[in-house]
């Protein structure tokens, strides 16, 4: 599979050789809006051509990632990675410097001086308008694209995919799904929440507005349309679908079963067992796996029964991925570089020593429970979280839903109303 990475970052540069090669400040940031001018490709793949698999190259290549991918009691996989790569390309004199950087912090610190920041980076892909719109994420093409479309899930692609264009190489989901106690709870029972509910405990990050949506989504409601890419759609919020949900989960913060998870309380009920199910996603593995043992169960997000029907509860999709900087004074040694450490092998090393979830296809993960049900909440129990810069909007009005319902401050008797201000909140504030 690594093999396979020399020649994609030959036809790989559309964007990013283009930008390297141009001499004005203004004409080094991405094009606008994800948008390529036909002949800035046409000058990237003449220049990408000239570009010999054999070419003598000297460069020291600056990468960023989480401490835990550099802690050497991981098996420092990044560096493991880097040195990899360099052995694959012996007439490349190629040196390394790391820098510390969590994905979650890669567009704080790309956009506070995208000319200083790493040449390959690891990000989360919510960030992509941000950091496009600061001038530090590239756009990639060519044949690098066209792997990335072939080993990963049409859900993947979308999530590093913005204005039709593809900025990342993915390397991991980044979604939730529900860990449960099997010795309270069976297979069939965590099907549906409701049925939880009257067997044993459930916490959920009710008052976290990245979770409170699966509800609404689960029973139609919108964000910037069916596939979440019509900005001008807006949220949809509202109406009997909309103030249906919050009628539920008015009933679910009131059931005696339920719990809402903040500062640590579905993981810490889970090892004192006055808790037997939570939300989370793959970093709280090892904690759950402490907590409950050979008990514990991995799940997709359950249905819940809203005005008599089973609604499937839909997580949000993301991904981590590996981004260029369009400032590298060596694009295509950093392209190469971000598909070796999104390929297969790759991945495989993550998934071994961080037990990182792999999105390759290829990459086979049978009798990993994690794995599976990751698999499971992509294929019928998620939606992609939007990019669009308005996105911003949702996040504020939707935790305050749900603080207030956790609070008791919305009732049945004013649901509807309160239904509908936050859908106005969310098509009306600014952007945060």
């Amino acid at each position: 599979m690594k093999k396979k990475v020399l020649a994609m970052f030959l036809t790989g540069l559309m964007t990013v050789s283009a930008l390297a090669g141009c001499g004005s400040k203004e004409e080094t940031k991405p094009a606008a809006e994800g948008a390529t001018e036909s002949a800035s490709e046409e000058s990237a793949s003449e220049e990408s051509a000239q570009t010999p698999a054999d070419e003598k190259i000297t460069a020291t290549i600056t990468v960023w990632g989480p401490q835990e991918d550099q802690d050497d009691a991981n098996g420092n996989w990044l560096k493991t990675e880097c040195e990899a790569f360099a052995a694959e390309h012996a007439d490349w004199d190629l040196t390394f410097e790391y820098g510390v950087c969590s994905e979650g912090d890669a567009k704080t610190n790309v956009a506070t001086d995208p000319t200083a920041a790493a040449d390959v980076y690891m990000f989360a892909n919510d960030q992509i308008p941000d950091l496009l719109a600061a001038g530090g994420i590239a756009e990639l093409g060519g044949t690098a694209v066209e792997n990335i479309k072939a080993s990963n899930s049409e859900t993947m692609v979308n999530t590093v995919t913005y204005d039709g264009g593809v900025y990342g190489v993915p390397f991991t989901s980044n979604t939730w799904f529900m860990y449960y106690d099997k010795s309270v709870f069976t297979e069939d029972d965590v099907k549906s929440l409701d049925t939880m509910l009257e067997k044993g405990v459930v916490a959920f990050p009710l008052s976290n507005s990245w979770y409170i949506a699966s509800f609404y989504v689960g029973n139609g409601c919108t964000l910037f349309g069916a596939d979440g890419t019509d900005e001008a759609a807006g949220f949809d919020f509202s109406g009997d679908k909309a103030v249906a949900v919050t009628d539920y989960l008015v009933d679910l913060a009131a059931n005696p079963n339920f719990r809402n998870d903040a500062d640590g309380l579905g993981i810490a009920g889970l090892g004192d067992g006055s808790v037997s199910a939570i939300f989370s996603g793959s970093w709280d593995y090892d904690a759950v796996k402490e907590a409950l043992g050979d008990n514990m169960g991995i799940a997709a997000a359950p249905t819940f029964k809203v005005g008599g029907t089973d609604a499937q509860m839909k997580a949000f999709a993301g991904s981590k991925a590996i981004g260029v900087n369009p400032n590298s004074k060596n694009p295509q040694v950093a392209v190469a570089l971000a598909s070796y450490l999104g390929s297969a092998d790759a991945q495989k090393a993550h998934l071994e020593m961080r037990n990182i979830l792999p999105t390759d296809s290829s990459i086979d993960v049978a009798g990993n429970d994690l794995a599976t049900a990751v698999q499971d909440v992509l294929a019928k129990a998620s939606t992609v979280q939007p990019l669009v810069s308005t996105m911003g909007q949702y996040w504020t009005p939707a935790q305050s839903m749900g603080d207030e319902i956790v609070n008791g401050t919305v009732t049945h008797d004013n649901a509807a109303d309160k239904t509908e201000a936050m859908n106005t909140a969310m098509n009306s504030a600014s952007v945060e």
